[in-house]
């Protein structure tokens, strides 16, 4: 091996590394596999609510439904004879052995079922099984024939259109960046019964069908099943308050009261006189009998002063709760709850006063 001894020595550049390339989105973006994951999963909830739907909406073969419904009745029959002889709990089950048998479509049928269950809680004094029947009686009601009119998706975008615009005209002309009307909308005439309804495109026509369709008679019927379940809900939750923990649903709430045999609350007085004022309007007030007319009228002087009472007891309840864990956090310190006074103003607003002298006394 030979070596040049000639020409100029020189030193080779080192090797510099290599920058690396900066980002172009400073936000870090999730990986590949989490938005796929978050997409899956709402497309799943969302086809878990449509298959909710579809599942209530799905139809039997008429043949097959008729048996159904026949096999239903016969056990509603057996419940009904059991309810006679007073054996609520075995009619209970019957109940619902016929509430299995039924299509979960036939909501009128279910609500009849659920109105009877919960006439065999409230036998039994399980006030809060009873009021669970009744809900769910009254949910398939407002199915089968709604107490309000939905609002549609459509409807809703226009009417906030028109408030837009409005607004939009009164403060001197339209935004460029929303739609403008050319021409104001006709008013809308009153439809009367001899006028063509026409349905929304964007409303389900076989429901709308369904609804118009609806006899007189058995428009009354879900009239007259809804009532009584209004009243027997009402019945349940003006008696919780006084009710001992004998119902297994109402076992959980008992348990996390102060006084174990108890289950007192203030919210279900105001839900009692809130069915109780509802059973007093014209529309069920009217088709009630002279004997439950006395009953919404008593309920109706003898639950506001109750609603009022229980509030105080639970205000005051959770006032000393509050005192109570006031007074442990200030403790170490010397301090007390007592010490600190809340005084209202002339002008309406309050201070806090310290008061070293106010913890003293026992």
């Amino acid at each position: 091996m030979s070596f040049k001894s000639s020409g100029p020595k020189t030193r080779p550049d080192p090797v510099k590394p290599r920058q690396p390339s900066l980002p172009t989105d400073s936000i870090p973006q999730p990986p590949t596999w989490a938005t796929q994951g978050q997409s899956k999963s709402r497309r799943s909830s969302t086809s878990s609510t449509s298959s909710s739907d579809s599942f209530h909406s799905a139809r039997f073969d008429p043949l097959e439904e008729s048996a159904m419904i026949a096999s239903s009745h016969s056990l509603k029959a057996q419940a009904n004879t059991q309810f006679a002889k007073q054996d609520y709990t075995q009619a209970i089950s019957t109940y619902d052995r016929a509430l299995a048998e039924l299509p979960n479509y036939l909501d009128y049928e279910m609500a009849v079922l659920q109105s009877n269950i919960a006439a065999c809680h409230l036998k039994l004094e399980q006030w809060k099984s009873a009021v669970q029947s009744c809900e769910k009686g009254l949910q398939g009601l407002e199915r089968e024939l709604p107490t309000a009119p939905k609002k549609t998706e459509k409807g809703m975008k226009s009417k906030k259109t028109k408030q837009t615009n409005k607004s939009q005209a009164k403060a001197g002309g339209l935004n460029s960046d929303t739609e403008s009307e050319d021409e104001p909308s006709a008013p809308i005439p009153p439809q009367t019964d001899d006028q063509v309804v026409e349905l929304d495109s964007s409303a389900d026509e076989a429901d709308m069908l369904a609804k118009l369709n609806l006899s007189d008679q058995r428009k009354a019927d879900i009239h007259r099943i809804r009532t009584k379940l209004l009243l027997r809900r009402a019945r349940a939750r003006s008696s919780l308050p006084f009710a001992k923990a004998k119902d297994p649903a109402q076992n959980d709430t008992a348990k996390s009261r102060f006084n174990p045999d108890f289950v007192s609350t203030w919210s279900s007085l105001s839900s009692a006189l809130a069915d109780y004022q509802l059973l007093s309007t014209p529309p069920y007030f009217n088709t009630l009998p002279p004997s439950d007319q006395k009953t919404v009228r008593q309920a109706l002087v003898s639950l506001p002063p109750q609603v009022e009472k229980a509030k105080e007891h639970e205000v005051g309840e959770m006032m000393g709760k509050l005192k109570d864990l006031g007074n442990g956090i200030l403790k170490p310190f010397g301090l007390s709850t007592d010490m600190f006074k809340v005084q209202q103003g002339e002008g309406g607003g309050y201070s806090l006063n310290f008061d070293a002298g106010g913890g003293g006394k026992k």
